[in-house]
């Protein structure tokens, strides 16, 4: 019977969060408001680390961002961070556990709340071909609008989107014989609490508790 592995993506696989490290990049380079863009996204992040939140608003604002720009602008702006920031960390720990899934035969999916245009060509570094991100709203001519399309990917809702991913693949959850979630996030305790083996990985201090009260395993990848 075919097994499900699933994957966090920041601060799990990756020793950084993307969506965070973006802004600090497009802060950095001068392609925005370095104070002030940073001041709000600091605020988001320690919104997210203190599990409080308001994903949609998050999203909105990190989708804005990216809709301000020409395309042309914009995949250039990434092309460079995907080099100068994503690719170096990057650890081959992370590739091998990814690899090992892979090699089993498992299903593999990277799900994160981060959303799609930030994440998809860092799950394809990693060889991923599944990926659960928050989506962007485009327009007719194929622009982004700054919105979200559809729901977050973050809390319960990667619960739901698994679940729909699963069934448009025709393999629903209880298909599997087990299914692996590894996460850092304490805002990941619902998808880890249904899996058959949850993976407590480089946790924080949230999950880390949580996980030795439930005795799930924990791993370290990395030191960040």
């Amino acid at each position: 019977m075919k097994n499900l592995a699933l994957f966090d993506l920041d601060h799990t696989l990756l020793p950084i969060d993307s969506d965070h490290e973006w802004g600090e990049f497009l802060a950095r380079v001068g392609a925005v408001d370095g104070d002030a863009y940073r001041a709000r996204n600091d605020a988001f992040f320690a919104q997210y680390n203190a599990g409080v939140l308001d994903p949609v608003e998050y999203l909105e604002f990190a989708l804005g961002t990216l809709a301000a720009f020409p395309r042309p602008e914009l995949d250039a702006l990434y092309a460079r961070y995907l080099r100068e920031v994503i690719e170096p960390a990057i650890t081959p720990q992370a590739i091998q556990l990814v690899r090992d899934h892979q090699e089993a035969g498992d299903l593999v999916a990277i799900i994160t709340a981060t959303n799609h245009f930030i994440t998809a060509p860092i799950a394809a570094a990693f060889g991923v071909e599944h990926h659960i991100a928050a989506m962007p709203e485009f327009d007719a001519a194929g622009m982004l609008t700054g919105r979200l399309a559809g729901t977050p990917t973050s809390g319960p809702g990667k619960v739901v989107h698994m679940h729909a991913w699963l069934e448009r693949l025709g393999q629903p959850f209880d298909s599997f014989g087990r299914s692996y979630f590894y996460s850092d996030s304490h805002n990941d305790i619902p998808l880890l609490s249904i899996v058959s083996h949850p993976v407590a990985t480089n946790p924080g201090k949230a999950l880390a508790s949580h996980a030795r009260e439930q005795g799930w395993p924990t791993i370290q990848l990395f030191n960040d």
